[in-house]
């Protein structure tokens, strides 16, 4: 049986090596690779954050009653690293190196320990909360993480 979480776990690898490829790419100076690898890495990163927060967030505090609990906390970090997007997208237009890496060096202590929290914790609490939606769920999270690493 597939897990619920599992496409948005995938996704979290597939968008670190998308970052990755971007980092690279700025530390060479070779910034139009830069720009269009961070801003492959932002599209997809803005999807799944999306997909979490229109798909897994309400129905997990719908079936567990939780909306102050830590779907609240996810999101308020998404809107913090969405800064931190934006931020490095300017840097990379500027093509300031220093300011790109000391907002990606930012960006990745905060997904490392957001991520950690979602997959240890967020997605095996929405896992047993879910559990007798995970069929009808399933489908639209895979979807919409797929459409993405399409785009």
């Amino acid at each position: 049986m597939t897990s619920l979480t599992q496409p948005l776990h995938d996704h979290h690898k597939h968008c670190d090596d998308l970052f990755a490829a971007a980092e690279e790419a700025a530390h060479k100076k070779r910034w139009p690779q830069c720009l269009e690898s961070f801003r492959q890495f932002r599209g997809e990163l803005e999807a799944h954050f999306a997909t979490e927060e229109q798909v897994l967030f309400p129905a997990f505090e719908n079936a567990s009653g939780m909306v102050a609990g830590p779907s609240q906390v996810m999101r308020f970090e998404h809107a913090q690293m969405r800064d931190l997007l934006g931020q490095m997208e300017q840097a990379a237009t500027q093509q300031n190196l220093d300011q790109f890496s000391g907002s990606a060096e930012t960006l990745l202590v905060l997904m490392q320990q957001h991520n950690m929290k979602e997959e240890n914790i967020l997605y095996p609490m929405c896992e047993q909360s879910l559990s007798g939606q995970a069929l009808s769920l399933v489908e639209p999270l895979r979807e919409r993480v797929e459409a993405a690493c399409r785009g």
